[in-house]
């Protein structure tokens, strides 16, 4: 939320709607402040946030929801503008947009081209390893972090049972749910997330130097998602989680070798631009008819 007040900050389109503090738990308060907003961004835990939709009900307020609770809601818009074609257009006229997660919008931009373009089956069986800053963890974990620095690199969801999953299945297109493993850092924001892929996988015919082509068409009118060049790719000997710290965009870096026939499709971003503030920043402006990367750093 502060970050995103931080990218609307200076913009005249915008007037925001400011509850003082005594007031911030009465419902009848909050439910007024909703009802005479034109757009609410909700940054709240998910059943907070479903109550909220709950007291906009029966006015014309249009929302954007970052928590978890409606990201596989049929009746709401997956608010990833370059997820594919005509994404732009459905966010810019819904009602009800759900802002996606920080790992599982860098899962669904590797993923989705592919199955849409037809060289990785929608039934090929996934792992996706995964890296994030701490500042994703939330309060508890910030301060934790930043008053110990309790370890520099630790794994968790080892019950495989990530509630990004199903959003993560869902948006990419796939029949299977990924092998999710991910991980927190000594890093205050940045995440890195990667999928393992052989030659195997991918479909009858296709080659790995058939990849960067596909990701380039795919995103080829995007601002917010940039594919890297060979060149770039052929100068790299490291890839660091805070490349994109910082900023609302996320980058796609393809490791191929064709003697192996092995590769590692790379997602680099913020875990608070384009993993949360900046894809909820760009969804309001498509929403409110503006420039969709006005106020995005980019």
């Amino acid at each position: 939320g502060l970050e995103i007040r931080d990218r609307l900050a200076g913009r005249d389109e915008f007037t925001l709607i400011e509850l003082d503090e005594r007031y911030r738990r009465d419902r009848d308060a909050r439910r007024n402040a909703l009802r005479s907003a034109d757009f609410a961004i909700l940054c709240l835990p998910d059943e907070a946030a479903r109550e909220s939709v709950t007291l906009a009900e029966e006015s014309d307020l249009r929302i954007i929801d970052a928590s978890t609770a409606h990201r596989t809601d049929p009746q709401w818009t997956y608010g990833f503008a370059e997820l594919t074609e005509g994404q732009r257009a459905a966010i810019a006229g819904a009602d009800r947009v759900a802002n996606p997660g920080c790992y599982a919008v860098a899962f669904i931009a590797l993923v989705r081209p592919l199955v849409e373009a037809g060289l990785l089956a929608a039934d090929a069986r996934l792992a996706v390893h995964a890296a994030s800053g701490y500042s994703g963890g939330g309060r508890a974990m910030i301060a934790e972090f930043e008053q110990s620095h309790p370890s520099a690199f630790r794994s968790y969801a080892l019950g495989l049972d990530h509630k990004h999953l199903p959003e993560m299945q869902r948006h990419a297109g796939l029949a299977y749910p990924p092998l999710f493993s991910p991980a927190v850092v000594d890093a205050y924001r940045g995440m890195l997330v990667e999928i393992p892929l052989g030659q195997e996988i991918l479909a009858s015919g296709v080659r790995l130097d058939d990849l960067v082509p596909a990701y380039r068409e795919h995103y080829a009118t995007s601002r917010g998602v940039r594919v890297a060049s060979p060149e770039e790719i052929d100068a790299m000997t490291q890839l660091a989680i805070e490349g994109c710290a910082e900023s609302d965009r996320l980058d796609i870096l393809v490791f191929a070798n064709q003697r192996t026939g092995q590769a590692r499709l790379c997602a680099r971003l913020d875990n608070l631009g384009k993993g949360a503030a900046g894809s909820a920043v760009q969804n309001l402006n498509l929403m409110a008819g503006v420039d969709e990367h006005r106020g995005l750093r980019l």
